[in-house]
Protein backbone atom coordinates (compact mmCIF):
# COMPACT_ATOMS: atom_id res chain seq x y z
CA UNK A 1 0.00 0.00 0.00
CA UNK A 2 1.35 3.43 -0.46
CA UNK A 3 2.34 5.88 2.00
CA UNK A 4 -1.26 7.95 1.99
CA UNK A 5 -3.03 5.03 2.59
CA UNK A 6 -0.52 4.08 5.85
CA UNK A 7 -0.91 7.52 6.64
CA UNK A 8 -4.33 7.40 7.23
CA UNK A 9 -4.58 3.98 8.55
CA UNK A 10 -1.95 5.03 11.05
CA UNK A 11 -3.38 8.56 11.46
CA UNK A 12 0.64 9.49 11.03
CA UNK A 13 1.31 12.23 8.56
CA UNK A 14 3.28 11.17 5.40
CA UNK A 15 5.69 13.65 6.95
CA UNK A 16 6.23 11.28 9.78
CA UNK A 17 6.49 8.38 7.80
CA UNK A 18 9.20 9.83 5.22
CA UNK A 19 10.93 11.26 8.20
CA UNK A 20 10.61 7.82 10.09
CA UNK A 21 11.94 5.75 6.81
CA UNK A 22 15.22 8.50 6.12
CA UNK A 23 16.09 8.09 10.00
CA UNK A 24 16.04 4.84 9.94
CA UNK A 25 13.29 3.49 12.65
CA UNK A 26 10.69 1.96 10.43
CA UNK A 27 11.14 1.55 6.27
CA UNK A 28 8.49 0.70 3.21
CA UNK A 29 9.24 -3.18 2.18
CA UNK A 30 9.62 -2.12 -0.84
CA UNK A 31 9.93 1.13 -3.39
CA UNK A 32 8.00 0.83 -6.65
CA UNK A 33 9.96 1.41 -9.72
CA UNK A 34 8.86 4.78 -10.02
CA UNK A 35 10.66 5.28 -6.33
CA UNK A 36 7.35 5.14 -4.42
CA UNK A 37 7.17 3.83 -1.05
CA UNK A 38 5.30 0.62 -0.62
CA UNK A 39 4.10 -0.65 2.72
CA UNK A 40 2.91 -4.15 3.88
CA UNK A 41 0.68 -5.19 6.44
CA UNK A 42 3.66 -5.81 9.28
CA UNK A 43 5.38 -2.35 8.01
CA UNK A 44 1.83 -1.39 9.21
CA UNK A 45 2.04 -3.27 12.14
CA UNK A 46 5.93 -1.65 13.01
CA UNK A 47 4.92 1.87 12.46
CA UNK A 48 1.25 1.43 14.64
CA UNK A 49 4.21 -0.07 17.57
CA UNK A 50 6.23 2.90 16.93
CA UNK A 51 3.09 5.12 17.37
CA UNK A 52 1.78 3.73 20.22
CA UNK A 53 5.54 4.66 21.79
CA UNK A 54 5.10 8.02 20.72
CA UNK A 55 3.32 9.67 23.90
CA UNK A 56 5.44 7.75 26.33
CA UNK A 57 8.31 10.41 25.16
CA UNK A 58 10.73 7.70 23.96
CA UNK A 59 13.69 8.85 21.75
CA UNK A 60 13.54 7.80 18.17
CA UNK A 61 16.82 6.20 19.10
CA UNK A 62 15.22 4.25 21.80
CA UNK A 63 12.65 2.94 19.34
CA UNK A 64 15.04 2.09 16.99
CA UNK A 65 16.55 -0.19 19.44
CA UNK A 66 13.92 -1.34 20.61
CA UNK A 67 12.39 -2.13 16.94
CA UNK A 68 16.38 -4.00 16.54
CA UNK A 69 15.37 -5.82 19.67
CA UNK A 70 12.19 -7.18 18.68
CA UNK A 71 13.64 -8.42 15.31
CA UNK A 72 16.44 -10.04 16.86
CA UNK A 73 14.43 -11.10 19.99
CA UNK A 74 16.37 -14.40 20.49
CA UNK A 75 19.78 -13.06 22.00
CA UNK A 76 20.20 -12.03 25.39
CA UNK A 77 21.33 -8.49 24.86
CA UNK A 78 17.48 -7.91 22.55
CA UNK A 79 15.58 -9.77 25.48
CA UNK A 80 17.64 -7.49 27.79
CA UNK A 81 16.79 -4.28 26.08
CA UNK A 82 12.69 -5.41 25.71
CA UNK A 83 13.00 -5.92 29.52
CA UNK A 84 14.81 -2.36 29.87
CA UNK A 85 11.33 -0.87 27.46
CA UNK A 86 9.13 -2.66 29.81
CA UNK A 87 10.60 -1.01 33.15
CA UNK A 88 10.77 2.19 31.30
CA UNK A 89 7.17 1.95 29.85
CA UNK A 90 5.90 1.19 33.19
CA UNK A 91 7.55 4.21 34.68
CA UNK A 92 5.98 6.62 31.90
CA UNK A 93 2.81 5.12 32.06
CA UNK A 94 2.65 6.19 35.78
CA UNK A 95 3.90 9.84 35.03
CA UNK A 96 0.87 10.09 32.19
CA UNK A 97 -1.64 8.67 34.61
CA UNK A 98 -0.80 11.57 37.21
CA UNK A 99 -0.79 14.44 35.11
CA UNK A 100 -4.44 12.84 33.62
CA UNK A 101 -5.45 13.01 36.70
CA UNK A 102 -4.44 16.28 37.83
CA UNK A 103 -6.21 17.28 34.27
CA UNK A 104 -9.37 15.56 35.37
CA UNK A 105 -9.16 17.13 38.58
CA UNK A 106 -9.08 20.72 36.79
CA UNK A 107 -11.67 20.28 34.50
CA UNK A 108 -13.91 19.94 37.60
CA UNK A 109 -12.78 22.44 38.82
CA UNK A 110 -13.53 24.19 35.51
CA UNK A 111 -17.13 22.63 35.05
CA UNK A 112 -18.02 23.27 38.58
CA UNK A 113 -17.14 27.13 37.81
CA UNK A 114 -19.19 27.43 34.19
Amino acid sequence: MKIGEVAERTELSIRSLRHWDEVGLVSPSVYSPGGFRLYTEADVERILLIRRMKPLGFSLERMREFCRALDDADTDASAAVIAEVHAETTERLGRLRTHLAYAEEFMEIVGRLA
